[in-house]
């Protein structure tokens, strides 16, 4: 049985509190909701009117206030049948210790009598979905499940989520809202979810399984409750026309921390040579032309043309759009390129093959230490830019990509269809 936040209702405006842990809370003459810190909180108070100045709602799990008198209080998960949680009070704000989607049953009882039974049902009710900001790839690969929430219970659905984003996919889902958290307007929602990686959520209060075990993209699936295969969102893009005239290939090298990096020293070089000699433009589209920290720093490889710069993600789609393909590394334009729907050579090793979408084109070496990202056993450090949680200050560290050899992506990129065919041409027109 869930153990839910359980707090002595104050005055009728009071709203929960409690650890975020789910454990029972002390009383309060004001409790208050305490959500994860990453996410604007709820409402303060439950949102949904009941009977007999009870109010309720599933914005952070399932939240019951009821105000002084003789309670009895049930949540139970319509789909499993168990009873979740029940106890008796005398006036509380009771809140699940489940944040992810539960189709929850209501029940309340006062002097005996029952006063109050609600099943959850969004449709035609407002629902908020949150994505965090400050990031490109998790967004990309979590809108599609939210797509999935959206239909199966035909709510009215609102994404909350970062204003470079949305000009990616506001004409692609007319049917949904999107705005920047700061827009959000929390006390109308009937229902709100946290998508996010949760990283030390051992008692699944966010998650229903941990994301290293069912991939990046995936758990927004299990915390949506909806179908788990992946799918790439939809893209509509102000401007769809080609932007260079000749065959070419998106490259981008930089990411957020060096783990994600290709850190062999001489491949970027030699990949980017290999594509010119096939007859290929290759086109540099990462946001830095040089990133890094202290005394390492990567740097946009020689002979690439230079399209780094802070534009518009649109204009990143527009480029993807109309490549031959795209090589690139575990990072947000990589999962863009995947939404555009380019062949993607996803070079990486220190995230497993199953972390990221299915691509024909993913490089690994697994004859070198690989995929700790996705083993809980080791906790990713988000500041540590040379995180390598088993050979850092070691000759072993980063191996994961640096043994990754040129000759072991340039077999790879000779698998994708067509290869080749700018160089034919190229020859026969300069023969011409």
């Amino acid at each position: 049985m869930d153990q839910p936040i359980a707090t002595t209702a104050g005055t009728e405006g009071g709203g929960s509190g409690g650890s975020s842990e789910g454990s029972l809370g002390s009383a309060s003459a004001e409790p208050r909701i305490v959500a994860h810190a990453a996410y604007p909180p709820p409402a303060a108070r439950p949102t949904q009117e009941g009977p007999r100045g009870i109010r309720f709602d599933f914005n952070l799990g399932a939240r019951v206030l009821v105000p002084a008198g003789n309670w009895r209080v049930r949540l139970s998960d319509l789909d499993t049948g168990n009873i979740l949680f029940e106890a008796e009070t005398k006036g509380a704000l009771i809140n699940s210790a489940k944040r992810w989607f539960v189709r929850f049953r209501i029940e309340a009882w006062q002097d005996g009598e029952s006063v109050f039974v609600h099943e959850y049902s969004a449709e035609d009710r407002p629902v908020l979905i949150q994505f965090p900001v400050g990031t490109l790839g998790d967004p990309l690969g979590w809108l599609p499940y939210a797509v999935k929430f959206q239909r199966k219970h035909r709510c009215r659905l609102t994404c909350a989520l970062s204003p470079l984003l949305i000009p990616l996919f506001r004409d692609a889902y007319p049917e949904i809202t999107f705005l920047p958290p700061e827009e959000v307007r929390v006390e109308q929602y009937y229902a709100t979810y946290y998508l996010g990686l949760f990283f030390d959520d051992a008692a699944c209060i966010w998650q229903p399984t941990d994301f290293r075990h069912v991939g990046l993209h995936r758990t927004a699936g299990y915390i949506l409750g909806v179908d788990p295969t992946e799918e790439p969102p939809l893209l509509a893009l102000p401007d769809e026309s080609r932007p260079i005239a000749e065959p070419y290939v998106c490259i981008a090298v930089q990411s957020s921390t060096q783990a994600k990096c290709w850190n062999n020293p001489r491949g970027w070089h030699e990949i980017v040579a290999f594509l010119k000699e096939h007859g290929y433009r290759v086109i540099c589209i990462d946001r830095e032309r040089v990133y890094g920290t202290g005394l390492v720093w990567n740097h946009i490889p020689h002979g690439a043309e230079d399209q780094t710069g802070n534009r518009p993600l649109t204009e990143r789609a527009r480029w993807l759009r109309h490549a031959e393909f795209f090589v690139g590394l575990s990072s947000g334009l990589s999962w863009l390129a995947w939404a555009a729907g380019v062949p993607v050579v996803l070079i990486s090793g220190f995230t497993h093959a199953n972390n990221e979408f299915f691509t024909p084109y993913r490089v690994i070496n697994w004859h070198a230490c690989n995929s700790c990202w996705n083993d809980v056993r080791h906790r990713f450090d988000h500041k540590d830019f040379l995180w390598c949680p088993r050979h850092a200050g070691t000759p072993r560290q980063f191996e994961c990509t640096r043994l990754i050899t040129a000759e072991h992506v340039k077999a790879t990129i000779r698998r994708i269809p067509g290869f080749g065919a700018a160089h034919v041409a190229a020859r026969r027109q300069a023969e011409r």
